[in-house]
């Protein structure tokens, strides 16, 4: 992996999808943390857990 694609991940599959349908007001109350751990990361720290909760489809 070079220097760019590091500085550049890519958001795992489905989740910059998933940002874009988000409602504005949930969109607007993430921090940027919440943003880049929505995108690019499995597990989420609580508050965005709770922030989309209404929002999370469990797959079980």
């Amino acid at each position: 992996m070079n220097d760019k694609q590091k500085e550049n991940p890519e958001p795992l599959q489905g989740r910059m999808e998933a940002l874009r349908e988000l409602p504005g007001s949930v969109l607007r109350s993430l921090s940027k943390n919440e943003i880049n751990a929505f995108l690019f990361e499995e597990e989420w720290p609580d508050s965005l857990r709770e922030k989309l909760k209404d929002y999370i489809v469990d797959g079980d």
